[in-house]
């Protein structure tokens, strides 16, 4: 009971980060649209004067509500990473056979296949398959909480396979201005991190480097 309750939990969680991550990134689009102030952008002119082209309040209000939605968004994630961590821990239990021994092995399994929280416990057990070795200052991964070290589990949709450089660099222009869901291993523990592709005064959309393991 307490499994399938935490799993429910932990779907309904994902529910809600999904929902998050949809508004983040409809606000994100605003700011970043071809002549919009950009998600830290200066909002005077040359002249330190406000600038006339947009709407400043509604900017500082987006921008605010921007920072509200990721400090829920990783509110979310960390409780999430404790439920999954949970779910996987059990899942990886010493089973006795059923009293019965009618039991087959997939009713044995505590999560069962195809579900949310059954995909990010794939995660969990997966092995990395790149590692931030270059990240620069100031840079869209620096400000979103990449590090130098990091193992990437998990980028956007992309978790393992072949050509995994041009396909993380496709996910990450198809991804441009929209959040995107990371997940990496940092010194043993499992984080997820929510970062943002775009446009800055450096080279590429994220301002680092993937060495494939």
């Amino acid at each position: 009971m307490v499994g399938t309750d935490l799993k429910a939990e932990t779907m309904k969680l994902m529910e809600k980060r999904t929902a998050v991550e949809a508004e983040m990134n409809v606000i994100i689009e605003r700011l970043t649209q071809p002549g919009g102030p950009g998600l830290s952008g200066n909002l005077v002119d040359s002249e330190g004067f406000p600038r006339t082209d947009i709407d400043i309040p509604v900017v500082r209000a987006e921008r605010r509500r921007l920072s509200e939605l990721r400090n829920d968004h990783k509110e979310i994630t960390d409780k999430l990473n404790e439920n999954i961590q949970v779910l996987h821990s059990a899942r990886l239990a010493p089973r006795s056979a059923p009293a019965n021994g009618s039991g087959s092995e997939s009713s044995r399994n505590i999560i069962q296949r195809d579900t949310p929280s059954d995909m990010d416990v794939d995660v969990i057990v997966s092995r990395p398959f790149a590692v931030v070795d270059e990240i620069a200052d100031g840079s869209p991964a620096a400000e979103d909480g990449l590090q130098l070290g990091d193992q990437i589990v998990k980028f956007g949709n992309v978790e393992s396979g072949d050509d995994l450089l041009q396909r993380l660099s496709s996910e990450a222009q198809a991804s441009q201005g929209h959040a995107l869901t990371l997940v990496a291993m940092r010194q043993g523990a499992l984080i997820n991190l929510t970062v943002t592709p775009r446009t800055w005064h450096g080279r590429g959309l994220l301002g680092c480097h993937f060495r494939i393991l």
